[in-house]
């Protein structure tokens, strides 16, 4: 219902279905200057969006680092910075609380922590920004795994002073289990430890040796002191022995279209629209690979065989599309396809099944117990399935696995699922998007779980 409304409301509005996603975040400015592959890993891979999210335990201070981020790059309006200051006198802050930009629950503020996922944007002239601010606290863990799971990089916080804590390795071992392309460590508040570096190293060692144990494509250190903005957006002179580059330098050059899967088509179908009879087109947001008219597909899971006569984009009609663009597909051929059917190539199809191993991160009160009916949501798919099999639970702080019967609230372990209806798989090291579900308790409709269907190494 809400894909028809929003079909409808794009079509009143004279804009093409499938491109009012794309321009809303920016993807028109992309669109417009590419000629090929190529270009496409170039441009979005140096100086397009990169989305990251930050994690760390209680005041370890990511909303006051992501506060100074903001303001000394000049991405605060004055109007916004007036209020901060107003905040922190009422507040009865000794400075302006930086942290205050971002933490806008009113509990956030009376209790000085992160309760939800937070979204701010940014640009520099390198590149924009999407930030995720998460919480810190144990109870909130479900947040991180939400603002993490689409992630290109995961900031991950820990005081100078108190060290590596279990949240610390938590947050790693999540930004690993979610397959985040890139990991940075931000050693904060190193003006409690007197800009120590031999208190950065054995915090470096320490986290190094935890994180060889994950699979972590990228892992970089920087040390920091977000309330005085060192090595934030400028080197800094109290450091002088650090020798890499600040924070933000880090995010501007990262290079991220290495993990765009641009191979393997996978586009869910959101809605079809039909308008009229002369018109019939099926939108969706492209999941991974690229899309070129003309091109012969394959509908599954009937497995019919069509070819793209139209794609429609922000600009109107385009020669190709790529992922994650929204697009509004048209075939050659009258085809049976509705929501949760998935276009792809013939020679390069996802598995087509009902059973499937994943790793769970549980997000609900109610712990989860193995026969119990849930809704799998998968891509644009909600179909009925159960728990069959609790395998083992995970502990985040020494990776060993524990025999369990069920999984409480933030706990993570490896379960059998059986779905009712196939689902249209890939592995989720090669495809986030395909390789990934939302387990939905049927009788209360809240998401309690979050899966990614991917191997892992025989922790003990």
């Amino acid at each position: 219902v809400e894909g028809a409304r929003w079909a409808r409301d794009v079509q009143r509005r004279g804009v093409p279905v499938g491109g009012h996603e794309a321009r809303r975040l920016g993807r028109n400015e992309e669109s417009r200057g590419l000629a090929g592959g190529g270009d496409l890993g170039r441009r979005d891979g140096q100086c397009g969006h990169l989305r990251f999210a930050t994690a760390g335990c209680v005041d370890d201070g990511k909303a006051t680092l992501i506060g100074r981020l903001l303001q000394d790059t000049k991405s605060i309006f004055e109007d916004q910075l007036h209020g901060v200051e107003d905040d922190s006198r009422r507040l009865n802050r000794t400075e302006v609380d930086l942290a205050l930009l971002l933490d806008g629950l009113r509990a956030e503020r009376e209790q000085g922590i992160t309760i939800d996922v937070a979204y701010r944007y940014f640009s520099t002239p390198h590149r924009r920004f999407i930030i995720a601010d998460t919480p810190g606290h144990e109870q909130y863990t479900r947040n991180m795994v939400t603002g993490a799971s689409t992630a290109d990089l995961s900031l991950i916080l820990i005081d100078a002073e108190n060290g590596i804590t279990t949240q610390s390795k938590r947050h790693g071992f999540i930004a690993a289990l979610l397959q985040v392309p890139h990991v940075v460590v931000a050693v904060n508040k190193m003006d409690l430890v007197g800009w120590s570096q031999e208190r950065f190293d054995e915090i470096r060692h320490e986290y190094a040796d935890f994180a060889a144990k994950l699979q972590i494509q990228d892992l970089s250190f920087v040390p920091v002191s977000a309330r005085f903005g060192d090595n934030v957006v400028e080197p800094s002179a109290e450091m002088d022995w650090y020798e890499g580059l600040p924070l933000l330098r880090i995010l501007e050059t990262v290079y991220v279209a290495a993990s765009r899967n641009l191979i393997d088509l996978r586009l869910p179908i959101q809605y079809v629209n039909r308008p009229d009879a002369g018109f019939r087109g099926y939108c969706g947001t492209i999941a991974s690979g690229v899309l070129r008219r003309g091109d012969e597909i394959m509908i599954l899971p009937g497995g019919k065989l069509s070819r793209v006569e139209r794609i429609i984009g922000v600009d109107g009609d385009t020669d190709y599309a790529f992922a994650p663009q929204a697009v509004t597909v048209c075939l050659g051929d009258e085809r049976d396809v509705s929501r949760g059917d998935m276009i792809v190539k013939p020679g390069n199809r996802p598995r087509i099944e009902r059973e499937l191993e994943v790793m769970l991160v549980w997000m609900d009160e109610q712990p989860l117990r193995v026969g119990s009916p849930y809704i799998l949501r998968h891509t644009t798919q909600q179909i009925r399935g159960q728990v069959t099999e609790l395998r083992y639970r995970i502990d985040p702080d020494e990776l060993h696995r524990h025999s369990a019967d069920e999984l409480k609230l933030n706990e993570i372990g490896l379960a059998r699922l059986q779905a009712f209806e196939p689902l249209l798989l890939d592995e989720y090291s090669t495809n986030r998007s395909t390789g990934s579900l939302v387990l939905i308790d049927r009788s209360e409709e809240r998401r309690v779980g979050k899966e990614c269907r991917s191997r892992w190494p025989p922790y003990h």
